[in-house]
């Protein structure tokens, strides 16, 4: 496999060097960068641990990426972050606060990942909000690619749950609007007579 140019930009900061291309992103990531918490699990992109959030340019929509399966090569000239980006270094943000109140993890293995698919879920909330009845089926959306082995995923959800409803904006109140049903387009016309009828029968109907 041939060397790259990479020209990536890792939580805020510009990132050139000359890797190979089949050079997975965890590892690049953990031995070029030093950013070792995007954890390294299951290695076949199945438990989410080592997601991180992908964007195509500078503030553009978050999508999630799983680092043990993307190759450097798949990435070059876009921004990505890291766990490590989601904060200041001093002092959490509003989901590692409200993980740590809720006691949501034991080892911690898995909290990175559930930290990277709640920010791109928030993510995508401020660019289109969502119906307060539909907000639990997001947050499960979001974070159904994520396996924990030591504790329940309960606390994960519940957490989540309180920082969006608790950031203004994020959330509509109520149901959405129940869909319109399509206008007919296919119309029939049935016309019956038998030996007791006085006169022609007509059925017209639709569907």
């Amino acid at each position: 496999m041939s060397d790259i140019d990479l020209d990536v930009v890792v939580n805020g900061e510009r990132k050139q060097a000359r890797v190979r291309a089949d050079v997975l992103l965890i590892d690049w990531l953990h031995e070029s960068l030093g950013l070792t918490g995007t954890k390294f699990s299951c290695g076949i992109g199945a438990c989410g641990s080592c997601k991180v959030a992908l964007q195509e340019e500078e503030g553009g929509e978050m999508l999630p990426v799983l680092a043990c399966f993307a190759r450097v090569s798949s990435i070059n000239g876009m921004h990505i972050t890291t766990v490590e980006g989601i904060a200041d270094a001093d002092e959490p943000n509003a989901l590692q606060q409200a993980f740590l109140e809720h006691h949501a993890f034991q080892c911690g293995w898995s909290t990175p990942g559930f930290l990277m698919a709640a920010t791109v879920l928030i993510d995508g909330l401020r660019r289109e909000p969502v119906h307060a009845d539909t907000l639990d089926d997001h947050i499960l959306e979001a974070i159904g690619g994520n396996l924990c082995r030591c504790t329940g995923y309960f606390r994960y959800f519940s957490a989540i749950k309180e920082v969006i409803l608790a950031e203004p904006g994020l959330v509509i109140p109520g149901a959405p609007e129940p869909p319109v049903a399509a206008p007919s387009s296919v119309s029939f016309s049935l016309t019956k007579r038998s030996g007791n009828d006085l006169h022609e029968k007509t059925l017209v109907g639709r569907f």
